[in-house]
């Protein structure tokens, strides 16, 4: 759960997360998103201090009365008085923006790791019957050309497919298919997946051989 009363820096954190393998669900004030915490509290909250109506240390001390999820604290305010409060109240870290958001990504990590959460979603999922992909839970919009190739690349990870390969594939499940469409398949592959989760690079290029998917 990201608590972010910015709209681009939530969207920004949220990207991040979903590039990461979470499902990140964000409120712009601390009452939404307390309510949401006792109705089903998530695997981790990162929270913003400086929030509309009840603030970061009014929302993590509430929440410290009922449930243990971890807390990442954000907030702008870095005097030591702040940083000390917040962690009192039961944040287990603290982050002063600005910050990186890999940065944030490595902490969440760790403290999941530590609390022992379940490790994230497998990043892609393959619905044959249906002919759709999702990354991250989210459709891709997908020619038949492109649905042939990532399905080809995803069903065997680390496994390289020529260009040529991957022209058979897209052949023999559409009529787009050209001799020099499989780059520009990819191209529009990779564009789609970056839309839906910022950061992964899901499809890679070996030099000289062709592409590769490692998800």
């Amino acid at each position: 759960m990201i608590v972010e009363d910015e709209p681009e820096l939530a969207q920004l954190v949220a990207d991040y997360a979903r590039a990461a393998g979470y499902a990140p669900e964000v409120f712009g004030d601390g009452a939404a998103a307390l309510a949401a915490i006792r109705q089903d509290a998530p695997a981790l909250v990162v929270l913003d201090l400086m929030l509309p109506g009840l603030d970061g240390l009014s929302l993590c001390r509430a929440v410290r009365e009922f449930s243990g999820v971890p807390v990442v604290m954000v907030t702008a305010r870095v005097e030591e008085i702040d940083r000390l409060l917040g962690l009192e109240v039961g944040a287990d870290d603290y982050l002063c923006k600005p910050f990186s958001p890999r940065e944030l990504m490595a902490r969440i990590k760790a403290i999941l790791r530590r609390a022992g959460a379940a490790a994230p979603a497998r990043v892609l999922a393959i619905d044959e019957a249906a002919r759709r992909i999702h990354v991250h839970g989210r459709q891709l919009d997908l020619t038949p050309s492109e649905f042939a190739i990532l399905a080809a690349l995803a069903r065997r990870p680390g496994q390289v497919f020529s260009r040529a390969q991957l022209l058979d594939v897209a052949r023999a499940d559409s009529l787009e298919a050209t001799d020099r469409a499989v780059d520009s398949h990819i191209k529009n592959l990779r564009r789609k997946i970056e839309a839906v989760a910022p950061g992964l690079e899901a499809i890679r290029s070996i030099y000289g051989l062709g592409y590769r998917c490692d998800l």
